[in-house]
């Protein structure tokens, strides 16, 4: 069985983020989504509603876990759920430098577990969750930032930016 873990902050979950997701649920035979945690980040949402926002966008599936992990580097926590492969998502040529010297650290470490990258379509590929956070706030911000996250985050960003 080919499993893989797609790791991300996800604060917020972006329309990018499902699109490797699905990319993860067509390649792998198991996806453990897996929300990290970085001390030197500040949060919009607190992890449990993290998790709460991804299991309401992702369809149900025994292929897919949804879970957190926290003070393990994210090649032993692929390890600790057995799985093969590290899925990460490259944008940019900024995202390729960081991703290329994660994967031989990771490789490092476990050199069982082989990075694969993906590079999302033209039309999300410069969607972030900074690039969102960014935009909220300005009059009609709502119609912007709409396009770029699923319906249960947008909601939840309107709540908690309302004037």
């Amino acid at each position: 069985m080919r499993t893989a873990v797609y790791a991300g902050s996800f604060d917020p979950l972006t329309n990018g983020h499902l699109w490797m997701i699905e990319k993860g649920l067509e390649m792998f035979d198991h996806l453990h989504v897996v929300i990290g945690t970085n001390p030197s980040k500040s949060y919009t949402f607190t992890v449990e509603a993290r998790l709460e926002l991804l299991r309401k966008s992702l369809p149900s599936s025994k292929r897919l876990t949804v879970a957190e992990f926290k003070n393990h580097y994210l090649v032993n926590y692929a390890r600790s759920v057995d799985a093969q492969y590290i899925l990460r998502g490259i944008r940019s040529s900024d995202d390729y430098e960081y991703e290329r010297v994660m994967r031989h650290i990771n490789g490092d470490m476990a050199p069982s577990i082989t990075t694969t990258f993906l590079m999302p379509p033209r039309d999300i590929a410069e969607v972030s969750s900074s690039m969102v956070k960014s935009l909220i706030g300005p009059e009609g911000w709502e119609q912007t930032v709409q396009r770029y996250v699923p319906p249960p985050v947008f909601k939840e960003l309107q709540k908690i930016n309302r004037p």
